[in-house]
């Protein structure tokens, strides 16, 4: 395998991984008593290995974040659009660390749970369209 295909393969494990976030995170929204913070954590992971599968791609390198501000900074370095058309993703970043700790955040409603899946999904739209391959 050359560099360029280790690269894709890598990127699309990223994106593999991101999608099943995103697909657990409308599994558990679907049920008649979701559990909103597991929809928001997963929609969080999501978004943020779609990021990464876009930094990844463009071979920029990233420490170990979940702060989606970071790793949209980082992206604006190749297609400065990132900060602007995703800014609302940033709303996330408390769901990947915080939400899981009692008394940390208030439990996100079911709004919040459905504005969090409609967040990952455009991040992982935004991505898609501008990746290399």
């Amino acid at each position: 395998m050359n560099r360029d295909e280790v690269i894709k393969d890598l990127a699309g494990k990223w994106i593999e991984k991101a999608d099943k976030d995103l697909l657990s995170a409308k599994r558990e929204l679907s049920f008649s008593d979701p559990v909103t913070e597991t929809v928001c954590f997963h929609s969080q992971q999501a978004a943020e290995k779609y990021l990464k599968s876009f930094l990844v791609c463009h071979q920029i390198y990233f420490t170990k974040t979940h702060k989606i501000v970071d790793l949209l900074e980082l992206c604006s370095t190749i297609e400065p659009s990132f900060k602007e058309e995703l800014e609302d993703a940033d709303s996330l970043t408390d769901y990947a660390v915080e939400v899981r700790y009692p008394d940390a955040v208030p439990e996100p409603e079911i709004e919040d749970a459905k504005k969090a899946i409609e967040i990952a999904e455009k991040v992982k739209s935004f991505v898609s369209a501008r990746l290399k391959f």
